[in-house]
């Protein structure tokens, strides 16, 4: 049934679902996020000159380390084999956002919706842990689902966002 809350049992506990018997398809699935900030800051970031270092590299790795590590972040997220990772920072043209894609593959029983969320989270939060000598006011803002395909419930394509190549 669509919208049932799986991770909850019949008494109203919360439960890991078993995937146990479901077949192991390709499953894609992206998502965005950003980082508000003055334009002075992201103007440091993009010139290299943040004290911490390379913000836009160490943003992606921890992304990265993140997505493969959700089963440790989410309580009821199961561990995966992932395939591939990537994560991509680039400035907003308004000059006060870096905005942040996590595009997360693999062959599994379950989704990486999880895996893709906590890649975005996880560079926007490391964004501001390295800039924030600079600028306490940092929003991480905006992590959500934009896309996603594979298993039961197929593919999701939110509609209020520039088009993804799934």
């Amino acid at each position: 049934m669509a919208g049932e809350l799986t991770h909850l049992d019949e008494q109203g506990r919360a439960r890991m679902v078993n995937v146990g018997a479901k077949p192991i398809s390709h499953r894609i699935c992206i998502a965005r996020g950003e980082v508000r900030m003055a334009a002075s800051t992201l103007s440091r970031i993009v010139e290299g000159r943040v004290a911490k270092g390379d913000v836009l590299a160490t943003a992606r790795i921890a992304g990265i380390q993140a997505a493969k590590r959700a089963g440790d972040w989410i309580p009821l997220a199961h561990p995966m084999p992932i395939d591939s990772v990537t994560v991509e920072l680039e400035p907003a043209e308004d000059g006060e956002r870096l905005l942040i894609e996590a595009r997360v593959e693999a062959h599994w029983r379950t989704g990486v919706e999880m895996e893709a969320l906590v890649a975005a989270s996880a560079a926007g939060l490391t964004v501001y842990d390295m800039c924030k000598a600079v600028d306490r006011e940092m929003v991480v803002d905006r992590v959500r689902l934009v896309a996603k395909r594979g298993g039961k419930s197929g593919e999701f394509v939110r509609g209020d966002e520039e088009p993804v190549d799934l």
